[in-house]
């Protein structure tokens, strides 16, 4: 059964696929069978494909939802977006979703694309419309600013009436008022604080307003990097180092949200910059790092998220878990104390989502 909490709110798990695929195939699975609403993925050249692993997981889970967390429009086009989402639907019994975005600015310049004078926002929302029209209709004739087709037809069609398209952001504040008014939903990465939630669904209640609709029928999820461990400080110490790696795609703006000023962050970003990856790590301070993740035991983070996240107007919980391979994986650095990603799924249905019950 799918958890639904407090009348609403969902627990899922975001996935990076970095691990092998029977491994990544066998966590899915324990998702499914312990309630979760959805497995995401990232959709990132960095990692392995999303699509094929979970047409490959689709016909050994039953509930389950699947989908990236998120898609991107520049390095994807929108009708082939539709075309791998409807096909794994179809695969799956009804049970894709995507969460779309403009995609990851850090790796759109080692692709060398200048996506900031290609007006990012203006590419997204045509791209959202191409996306509904194609899943819909299976066919579009448009011609936009951004996207152009005469005559397009797809024979890959969805099990499901209407495939949920939401959106992702981070920066704001116009992406949130443009999820309010076109999308299914706003997946909101990166953000743990209450200010900075509070900001998001006001924005994200501006644009649904604006367009006649009801903000709270949306799927607002919080996009979280977690680590869940009875050994607090193991959890915490895991969750620094996965969050330095994340800190040079937030904007600004984001940041500010928090109380953080990037250019305290600048010799972090130097120090990536010149691939002194330790170095790096050693200068992301304990308390910027308890700032932007979600790290401890399962009632310490339970607490957490009630009290800042869930407060907002968040329904949706979407937790980016980490252990000891993933941080290996990223930084070299090995750390004992923290549970393989199964273990964690299991504590947190056992021992956080009944807190929201």
């Amino acid at each position: 059964m799918t958890v639904r909490a407090n009348g609403g709110l969902r627990f899922s798990y975001c996935m990076l696929p970095d691990y092998s695929l029977a491994d990544s195939i066998e966590m899915i699975k324990v998702a499914d069978e312990l309630g979760y609403y959805a497995c995401y993925s990232v959709d990132e050249t960095w990692h392995k494909d999303l699509w094929c692993l979970f047409s490959a997981a689709a016909d050994k889970t039953r509930n389950i939802r699947f989908g990236p967390n998120v898609t991107h429009v520049f390095l994807r086009e929108p009708t082939l977006i539709c075309q791998q989402l409807a096909t794994l639907d179809e695969l799956s019994g009804g049970r894709a979703e995507a969460v779309v975005s403009t995609g990851n600015f850090v790796m759109m310049e080692q692709y060398h694309l200048d996506w900031a004078k290609r007006k990012p926002l203006s590419r997204l929302r045509e791209a959202m419309h191409v996306m509904r029209t194609f899943l819909d209709d299976g066919k579009i004739d448009f011609e936009g600013d951004f996207f152009k087709y005469t005559g397009l037809f797809t024979a890959a069609r969805p099990v499901q009436e209407r495939i949920p398209l939401k959106m992702g952001g981070m920066k704001g504040p116009r992406s949130f008022e443009v999820a309010g008014e076109i999308a299914d939903g706003l997946h909101h990465a990166l953000s743990y604080s209450r200010p900075a939630y509070d900001y998001v669904v006001e924005h994200v209640k501006a644009g649904a307003e604006r367009a006649g609709r009801n903000w709270e029928d949306l799927d607002l999820g919080a996009w979280i990097v977690s680590v869940v461990s009875d050994d607090s400080a193991a959890a915490k110490r895991a969750a620094r180092i996965l969050v330095a790696f994340y800190i040079p795609s937030m904007p600004p703006e984001q940041l500010a949200r928090h109380g953080i000023d990037q250019a305290e962050l600048q010799p972090i970003f130097d120090a990536f910059a010149a691939g002194d990856v330790a170095k790096a790590i050693e200068m992301f301070s304990p308390e910027h790092a308890e700032k932007l993740s979600v790290a401890g035991t399962p009632e310490e983070c339970a607490e957490q998220i009630e009290r800042d996240i869930i407060p907002a107007g968040i329904n949706h919980v979407v937790l980016a878990l980490a252990d000891a391979p993933l941080v290996e994986f990223f930084s070299g650095q090995s750390i004992a104390g923290v549970p393989p990603i199964k273990d964690q799924l299991r504590l947190v249905a056992e021992r956080m989502m009944p807190a929201f019950v």
